[in-house]
C-alpha cells in the first residue's frame, strides 16, 4: 500500500510542477508581447521619421536629375 501511495503523491508533485512552469511561461509570453508591441510602435514611429526626413531629399534628387 505504500508504493501505489508514494506513486500517486510523486504524480501529484509533478502535475502542481507542470502547472507552476506553465503560469511562469504565460507570463514570460505576456511580457514578451508587451515588448514586441512596443518596438513595433517604436519601429513604426522611425520609420515614418525617416519617410518625412527623405522626402525633401528625394524631391530635391528628382529636381537635379532633371536638369
Amino acid at each position: 500500500m505504500l508504493w501505489p501511495m508514494i506513486a500517486i503523491a510523486l504524480g501529484f508533485a509533478g502535475i502542481a510542477v507542470l502547472g507552476v512552469l506553465a503560469v511562469r511561461v504565460f507570463v514570460e509570453v505576456r511580457r514578451l508581447a508587451r515588448q514586441v508591441g512596443a518596438t513595433s510602435e517604436r519601429i513604426q514611429r522611425a520609420s515614418e521619421d525617416l519617410e518625412r526626413a527623405a522626402l525633401p531629399l528625394a524631391s530635391r534628387m528628382h529636381e537635379a536629375g532633371r536638369d
